[in-house]
């Protein structure tokens, strides 16, 4: 385990680990550390915190010294010029007529950089743009494009549960989020319904994934016929907090509905109603796939084309013998191959076509006749 101090640079965003480089710090106070950009000024999440070797990103920076009110007044002054650079930026993007919105812009500790952050659907080309900002400003332009999930966090808003989107309050990093969750946990599919302010999934909708993952597999599935201790019936709705389900049956020509706990559920199958382990409405495997054996009149599939059990290349013999035609063999009398000296199958010649055999009583047939 590794003894570190936790920062963040700004509000709501990822925290990082420092040493504490023999200072002793305060929660929520202010420290400069040294980082890529050069020294920056930084607020103090938790000074001390042990976490896992595997954690910490090899070589540990030091924080440099506790923030002084020198850096504490030059931290508000780059702050009090953020303003008019937007309104300058948004200005000469206007002038230039750059597909590009502006969203967030901010100086370095020093004061010898600004930084603007945009969005745009498509690259853009802004080198004119950067000299513009270089004549006004006189110090080092940095634009950096950013995603839609990204903006959101740096805007910030309400979400539709009414509290502030998580990626600006509460998430230290984005996860990953999949339409499968929505799935797992019964949501509606609607696109207005899941989508967060950037428009992509909701990142609260992995938040209790793994709860739901879990109980969407012990849970019946919609439409499923299943039995209870008041008889067979139909899912008509699962509740995967109370681990309930609501089943449709018919009793004396009626139509009851009962909610029964998901241990006294018993999913149906096709033999007698025998209770098995996958519900009633999963897609059956075929006979093949579920015995892993042929299955009398299952669809084949040879060579692309779709057959069945036994195929037409086994019955062709069969109907030849019925019309009185001498049956095809590929390897001639005793098992030989006919048409070794002719290369065989494959090979020069190709195997010899079949002839309709003489008639018994020794005359020759006609040219006339058919083949």
């Amino acid at each position: 385990m590794a003894k570190v101090v936790v920062i963040k640079f700004k509000k709501g965003c990822r925290a990082y680990f420092f040493s504490d480089g023999g200072l002793t710090l305060a929660k929520g106070q202010g420290v400069v550390v040294e980082t890529a950009r050069g020294q920056e000024y930084a607020i103090v999440v938790d000074p001390a915190r042990e976490v896992p070797d595997e954690a910490v990103v090899s070589p540990l920076k030091p924080v440099v010294r506790i923030a002084t009110e020198q850096d504490t007044e030059m931290v508000e002054r780059n702050d009090a010029r953020r303003g008019e650079a937007m309104r300058i930026c948004k200005e000469k993007i206007a002038a230039r007529e750059l597909p590009m919105k502006l969203i967030d812009c901010e100086f370095t500790f020093d004061g010898s950089k600004v930084i603007f952050y945009f969005s745009s659907e498509g690259r853009v080309d802004f080198r004119d743009l950067v000299k513009d900002l270089a004549a006004v400003f006189h110090i080092r332009i940095e634009l950096r494009q950013v995603g839609v999930r990204d903006e959101a966090r740096m805007l910030g808003g309400i979400a539709p549960c009414g509290r502030e989107v998580c990626c600006a309050g509460s998430m230290s990093e984005f996860q990953k989020v999949s339409i499968k969750m929505a799935k797992n946990q019964g949501l509606s599919l609607n696109p207005g319904k899941i989508s967060g302010l950037c428009g992509r999934l909701m990142c609260c909708l992995s938040y209790e994934n793994e709860y739901y993952a879990d109980a969407y597999k012990k849970m019946p599935k919609l439409g499923g016929t299943v039995g209870t201790p008041e008889g067979t019936g139909t899912v008509v709705s699962v509740n995967m907090l109370k681990m309930e389900v609501r089943v449709k049956i018919e009793q004396n020509g009626a139509l009851i509905y009962r909610d029964f706990p998901v241990s006294e559920i018993a999913r149906r199958g096709a033999k007698d109603g025998e209770a098995q382990a996958a519900s009633a409405d999963a897609e059956p495997l075929a006979g093949a796939e579920a015995a892993n054996e042929p299955e009398e009149n299952a669809p084949l599939f040879v060579g692309g084309a779709e057959e069945t059990a036994p195929s037409a290349r086994e019955e062709r013999p069969a109907r030849k013998k019925q019309e009185g035609r001498p049956q095809e063999t590929r390897g001639g009398q005793n098992g030989q191959n006919r048409n070794r000296g002719r290369g065989g199958r494959g090979g020069k010649g190709g195997p010899r076509p079949w002839k309709k055999p003489r008639p018994q009583n020794g005359s020759s047939p006609k040219k006339s006749d058919p083949e």
